[in-house]
């Protein structure tokens, strides 16, 4: 049987409690991703993030209430040593690429080997193709990414 889920606006306490963090290159459209899961809101001007920026969504799962903080990290190298602090204690992790853009498929692994070193060990990992909206600019295959994801073990 599928348990109940349901999104809710509440404020009473949450019984459980998950951060997932959302990692990959800068501009693949981390921010726009989460704007559009927890507002329902597209900005096509969203700035780049800076160090890391924190959002959430409330669930109500079979009479219990599940917060889900979302962390969105900052793509560039030079925020590395920041963001290297915020997979502590994450449930999951998202890494994201877009899929008009080669090198930011082509840096999935580092990210994964990020993920893996700072993580914890049992953390579930998804990889997210973004901007499927622009798919005649499309420049990685989804049989591609269907490989790289299975090599890696991940969704």
């Amino acid at each position: 049987m599928e348990p109940n889920i349901t999104l809710t606006e509440t404020n009473e306490t949450e019984d459980y409690s998950i951060k997932i963090v959302v990692v990959g290159d800068s501009g693949v459209g981390k921010s726009n991703i989460l704007t559009r899961f927890v507002q329902n809101e597209f900005n096509q001007e969203s700035k780049a993030t800076v160090g890391v920026e924190l959002s959430m969504k409330t669930y109500r799962i079979e009479n219990k209430i599940v917060k889900v903080h979302l962390w969105d990290t900052a793509g560039q190298e030079r925020y590395k040593s920041i963001t290297a602090a915020y997979y502590k204690g994450a449930k999951g992790a998202m890494i994201v690429y877009d899929i008009t853009r080669r090198e930011t498929f082509n840096s999935v692994g580092k990210w994964y080997e990020e993920v893996r070193e700072y993580g914890d060990k049992n953390m579930s990992v998804m990889l997210v193709g973004n901007k499927s909206d622009l798919t005649l600019l499309r420049n990685v295959e989804t049989q591609e990414v269907m490989d790289k994801a299975k090599l890696l073990g991940i969704k």
